[in-house]
């Protein structure tokens, strides 16, 4: 309950209640924009930060581990479900959504966790990183043999077959993989989250110091703005996500849960602190709804973009940010202590 009198979580409601209520309220493009590049960077700052003041050890390198190893599961798990639900591309699509992140609910569950005084690492910042792109790429190479198996004879030599397949060539069975890296790895917000935690590890205490204005004392203040905005999108999308079929819209809603369950399994038997674990379900349990579309609008093309969007959007966003996160922590806090 405390979580949704959170003022950034009110505004949000807010923004949800104003879209759905057809108001004219509209945050500007530009501003927007900035209010997305202003969290992103104040986010890489506060990890770099805190990643200065406890630097690397074995506790980070397993954080880091179990956050790789979710970018697996999670996407793979997404696959093998929907496959047999819908169009492999589709399936595909979906499954390198909900395998990858979302930025604006990590930063809401750190702003949770720091209202109730749980401390978590640094470190988390760099495991969000890491979990972006893996499940966009195996996204892809899917979607380039499905290509490969619809245009050329099942006996289909090997060697072409395997360079199609991971399309580092110019073969028209598939997106060169390569673009799909570059498109994933220089992305304006990635660049931006990595390089200004990058300056919060490199300026340390006295970085912080000098910061706090920027990066603490305005962060709430515009993360509620931009849940105020968040708000009115999710309420434009609801439309999108009520036409999907029930098994659709279940998985949207359910598979979170299952995704956070293993996350939180994966970390108890690392011993993981309460807040780190708290971060990695959030992260196992959340869906991209910014860089995988912006990237499967070329790479996976047959897939249909209102499906992965608006159940990402739609449904799994305000599910996470209303009731998602302080689920998470309750369950981290009371497995892990």
């Amino acid at each position: 309950m405390n979580n949704l009198l959170d003022p950034a979580i009110l505004f949000f409601a807010f923004g949800v209640l104003a879209g759905a209520l057809k108001s004219n309220l509209e945050i500007p493009a530009p501003i927007s924009k900035f209010l997305s590049l202003y969290l992103l960077m104040a986010l890489g700052l506060k990890g770099g930060f805190a990643l200065a003041q406890s630097g690397f050890s074995p506790s980070v390198a397993a954080g880091l581990g179990a956050a790789m190893t979710m970018a697996v599961i999670v996407p793979a798990l997404g696959y093998t479900f929907l496959r047999r639900r819908v169009s492999h591309y589709d399936a595909a699509a979906v499954a390198a959504s909900y395998g990858s992140v979302s930025a604006v609910t990590f930063v809401t569950a750190m702003q949770f966790l720091e209202s109730q005084q749980m401390g978590f690492g640094g470190h988390m910042t760099v495991a969000m990183v890491l979990m972006e792109s893996p499940a966009i790429i195996m996204a892809v190479l899917l979607a380039n043999s499905l290509r490969l198996a619809q245009s050329a004879p099942s006996t289909a030599g090997v060697t072409a077959g395997g360079a199609a397949l991971l399309g580092w060539g110019a073969s028209s069975a598939g997106v060169p993989l390569r673009r799909v890296l570059h498109e994933s790895f220089t992305d304006g917000a990635h660049l931006l989250l990595l390089g200004a935690m990058a300056v919060g590890y490199l300026s340390g205490e006295a970085g912080k110091t000098v910061m706090q204005p920027f990066a603490g004392d305005l962060f709430k203040g515009m993360l509620a703005f931009f849940l105020l905005d968040m708000g009115l999108l999710v309420a434009r999308n609801f439309g999108a996500a009520r036409t999907q079929s029930p098994v659709l819209i279940a998985y949207a809603a359910l598979a979170p849960l299952v995704h956070s369950a293993i996350a939180l399994t994966l970390a108890w038997l690392l011993r993981m602190p309460a807040g780190d674990a708290t971060l990695l379900m959030v992260l196992s349990a959340s869906a991209s709804y910014i860089v995988v579309p912006a990237v499967l609008r070329y790479a996976i093309p047959e897939a249909n973009p209102s499906l992965y969007f608006g159940l990402s959007l739609g449904i799994t966003f305000p599910l996470n940010i209303l009731l998602g996160i302080p689920l998470y922590s309750a369950a981290a806090h009371s497995v892990l202590g």
